[in-house]
């Protein structure tokens, strides 16, 4: 392990790191009906939202599987819908095949906002120098956000986070992203490797869509419920399959996402998991962990999933003993 990558780990875990777990891009949804457009589409409670506050939340098939996940903004009189990169086209078209005469308008501003991300204890600290109207995004509740200006130029921050610290993602026009950047690191933030924040994330058990979740997930097995999916609000797309999986069957789905601590070498994705000589896992995402050494995000059989529970990753044809943690990761399975 390099010394970069330490002391990247120590930019995200006692000072400021700018970085982004995954590529995102932004949709705008305008419009008097949006809100109530959304509400019956996505898996959280959108009319309860007011400007300047958000939520996490899911959209569904009928069977309850994951189009996608998304932080959701709500503004003025935008709503701003934070999706994966490689998404968007798809989630644009999709949610105009669900208009019927609603006053809502979509427009993708992939090309028109550039998202940066900065996490740790002192990130509200170095985007209170260089953004000085924003000096209290300490005390932000989660996705509280605020527009402000960089210079002359518009900024909406938003604090978001995602790696088991104080985060926030800033949108920015993309020619203004450099100086932005600059700035921060001026007053002290790090740009750290992506490998890096790889390992903080799956420390913090923080799922990513298109690699911890897929289309072919249930929010219940993701472990993303509690932030994702509000269990007060009115019917949505796949609410039906969620609430039969809660109430009749208890909450027990076939597997779960857990962590995983592995002793002697760091897995591939898509790694498999046995006990013995039954296969009952598949690892999502791995990292080198400069705390915890290495690490893992693993789909397990329910019977499986207990933290301290013993299994073997396969690395390169050998087996590797593992542990089963709860997420987030500790020093402790």
């Amino acid at each position: 392990m390099s010394f970069d990558r330490i002391k990247d780990h120590a930019a995200i875990r006692e000072g400021a790191a700018i970085g982004s777990i995954a590529p995102r891009a932004a949709i705008g949804v305008g419009g008097s009906d949006r809100s109530s457009y959304l509400q019956g589409l996505l898996t959280n409670d959108i009319p309860s939202l007011q400007s300047g506050s958000g939520c996490y939340a899911a959209w569904l098939t009928p069977q309850g599987r994951m189009i996608t996940d998304m932080h959701v903004l709500q503004g003025d009189d935008l709503l701003l819908l934070d999706v994966p990169g490689d998404l968007v086209d798809a989630v644009m078209q999709r949610l105009d095949q669900f208009l019927f005469g609603e006053d809502v308008q979509l427009q993708s501003l992939a090309g028109a906002l550039s998202a940066v991300w900065i996490h740790g204890p002192r990130a509200a600290d170095v985007l209170g120098r260089a953004v000085t109207s924003a000096a209290g995004a300490k005390e932000w509740a989660a996705y509280h956000h605020e527009r402000h200006t960089f210079g002359e130029t518009p900024i909406v921050i938003a604090r978001i986070d995602q790696l088991g610290v104080p985060g926030y993602c800033t949108y920015i026009e993309p020619q203004q992203r450099q100086a932005f950047v600059a700035a921060l690191e001026r007053e002290g933030a790090v740009t750290v490797d992506a490998e890096a924040i790889a390992a903080a994330r799956i420390e913090s058990g923080y799922p990513v869509f298109g690699v911890d979740m897929t289309d072919e997930t249930i929010p219940l097995e993701a472990g993303i419920e509690d932030r994702a999916i509000s269990f007060s609000k009115g019917c949505y797309v796949g609410q039906e399959i969620i609430i039969r999986v809660l109430h009749r069957g208890g909450g027990r789905v076939a597997r779960r996402l857990v962590g995983v601590r592995v002793e002697g070498g760091t897995p591939e994705r898509g790694a498999k998991l046995f006990s013995g000589d039954r296969e009952v896992g598949l690892v999502t995402s791995a990292a080198e962990s400069p705390a915890l050494g290495p690490i893992a995000l693993a789909y397990a059989h329910r019977d499986f999933t207990a933290p301290g529970t013993r299994v073997d990753v396969e690395i390169a044809g050998v087996r590797h003993a593992a542990t089963i943690s709860a997420r987030p990761l500790t020093s402790a399975a």
